[in-house]
């Protein structure tokens, strides 16, 4: 399931996306901790994006529209957000390399990132790897309440606008599940990969 790099090291581009495609995705046990090791868990989170659930109050407040949505703009900003300590997170897994990396795939055109503003201010966001039809969402922040969920409601829309195939979560957790998500078994998650890496939709623009 793991296997740890050195102190310091830095994770090579090619080798992350090479990872993606094989169900494998990076962690640190913290911020401040120099190493990332490997995950490749045996129950997948995966968000059905035929059967994608919205809240009714959250639909309301997606139609008043209280957020500029703007996508790419400062994806430096946004895993630097999630990267946050809060009140309910006292950790992250955001460390020193796996930043780099990922801004590195962002300027290569394989991150994105749904960002909500309002007022001038970074209020809400979400960040995820993109390859071929599959979109691996990796982490979301709210400075301002339901701002993080506003941008998974307009993430789901673009997926499925441009032919997406697969929204992966990583893990499940309960407040995924009010909007859809499920576990589903490695075997049947790798499938769901074969296929979804099949052809190629465009995120941005």
């Amino acid at each position: 399931m793991t296997r740890p790099y050195a102190p310091g090291y830095r994770i090579p581009t090619d080798l992350l996306l090479k990872a993606y495609a094989s169900g494998v995705f990076p962690m640190a046990e913290s911020a401040g901790d120099p190493e990332v090791f490997w995950v490749r868990p045996e129950t997948r989170g995966v968000i059905p994006l035929d059967s994608f659930h919205v809240p009714k109050s959250l639909g309301k407040l997606v139609r008043q529209q209280r957020f500029d949505i703007r996508y790419d703009s400062d994806f430096a900003g946004v895993i630097d957000a999630c990267a946050e300590e809060r009140a309910e997170r006292q950790s992250t897994w955001i460390n020193a390399p796996i930043r780099e990396a990922y801004i590195k795939l962002f300027e290569q055109g394989h991150c994105h990132s749904v960002e909500a503003w309002r007022e001038g201010e970074l209020a809400g966001g979400l960040y995820g790897v993109k390859l071929g039809r599959a979109f691996f969402g990796e982490s979301m922040f709210s400075r301002q309440t339901d701002a993080s969920k506003v941008c998974l409601v307009h993430l789901v829309e673009r997926l499925r606008a441009r032919g997406f195939a697969l929204l992966d979560t990583q893990f499940t957790t309960g407040h995924l599940k009010r909007f859809g998500a499920i576990d589903v078994p490695r075997g049947r998650y790798e499938k769901l990969l074969k296929d979804a890496l099949k052809g190629n939709a465009v995120f941005y623009p």
